[in-house]
């Protein structure tokens, strides 16, 4: 019986590539020419999930390695702010979703991503905010996903949570922290291990219904 949730954000709770990949374009096109690689959401999708430098590297594969992590750091920045005017794309029946396990679950966010994204998130959509108690990352912390599952788990005294996620990377934090996982397979990743599988949101409320 769990007690609580803890949820990724990317291609779990939203949908912010096609964004985020336009900020990109125009931070590079308007500062760093030389960045001939191409960003696209599709792109964004087969990475989200990891550590941001991980990312970096990989995206940015025109310049060295060290330029490529200060571009993503520059990147990171303006996308909260191009964001934050153009918005992102809710994943069907996430409100609805969250509006109801909150009656039974205390809810949380720990993501991969850098300072001020999660607040980004919740200032996009600001009805969901009050439903989530805690939230960690590494861009406050400095700590890998399961080093920042187990935060969130010792801080609030969480008993039995259960992580939610959409990549292989999740899974695995979640198998590190150690925590049960599910997969949430309308998301970006492809993910072979897990203790439950979702393809839509709402279906956890089912799911997780029988755990009461």
């Amino acid at each position: 019986m769990y007690d609580s949730i803890i949820f990724d954000l990317d291609g779990t709770l939203w949908d912010s590539t096609e964004n985020v990949a336009s900020a990109f374009r125009e931070l590079l096109d308007n500062k760093y020419p030389e960045v001939t690689d191409e960003v696209t959401a599709d792109k964004l999708k087969s990475l989200f999930g990891q550590l941001l430098d991980d990312i970096a590297v990989q995206l940015f594969k025109s310049v060295p390695a060290d330029k490529a992590i200060a571009i993503m750091d520059e990147c990171c920045e303006y996308e909260c702010e191009y964001l934050e005017k153009h918005g992102a794309t809710l994943f069907d029946g996430i409100e609805e979703t969250i509006k109801k396990l909150h009656k039974n679950y205390k809810l949380y966010i720990v993501s991969n991503c850098q300072e001020g994204y999660i607040q980004c998130f919740f200032s996009v959509f600001p009805e969901l905010e009050k439903y989530f108690l805690d939230f960690e990352y590494p861009g406050r912390t400095n700590l890998p996903k399961a080093d920042n599952i187990k935060l969130v788990v010792e801080r609030n005294k969480l008993r039995n949570p259960v992580y939610v996620g959409d990549t292989a990377g999740d899974a695995k934090a979640a198998k590190e922290a150690p925590v049960p996982f599910i997969y949430a397979r309308y998301g970006f990743g492809q993910v072979e291990e897990y203790d439950n599988v979702i393809d839509s949101p709402i279906e956890l409320v089912d799911i997780l219904g029988h755990n009461k």
